[in-house]
């Protein structure tokens, strides 16, 4: 991905739930929300998203208010729509309704000058597998330490 700049990620996505796909999203933005992403002051860890009347909407995305902006300076936590081919917004309502799942914003990223958003559809984890994938993470980390111990002698 040559051309990207990543404004935002979230990094807790991964140790709090299962990712079973993701997408990218274009999204509708106003001309101080732009300028204040492009200047990193954007913030997705508290925001999800949602279908609403076969339309895909982001909430909770705070992009803080423009410095330079006046009078007319956006609202920081409004429903913004994302921008998604109709019949995979119909596809992806439907599995939300039926396996329990919800909808959150991986990262925000700049694209050949397009502001995008990737989502993912995810399964919330049980404290029993958090504990597991950490467990198999510190192995993972014992057993790389090993080998290059012995790789290095």
């Amino acid at each position: 991905m040559d051309n990207v700049k990543i404004i935002a990620h979230n990094k807790k996505i991964a140790h709090e739930f299962d990712i079973l796909d993701s997408w990218e999203c274009g999204i509708v933005l106003t001309g101080t929300e732009i300028k204040s992403i492009r200047a990193g002051k954007v913030a997705i860890n508290d925001s999800y998203a949602r279908v609403k009347d076969n339309e895909l909407f982001i909430i909770n995305m705070n992009i803080a208010k423009y410095a330079m902006g006046n009078l007319f300076n956006h609202e920081e936590t409004r429903e913004r729509k994302l921008l998604m081919a109709k019949h995979d917004i119909v596809r992806l309502g439907l599995k939300l309704k039926q396996e329990g799942t919800t909808l959150i914003p991986k990262k925000v990223y700049l694209k050949e000058g397009l502001c995008k958003i990737e989502i993912a559809l995810c399964k919330g984890k049980k404290l029993y597998d958090k504990r597991a994938d950490a467990k198999e993470a510190d192995q993972k980390r014992r057993i790389d330490k090993v080998i290059k111990n012995l790789s290095s002698d």
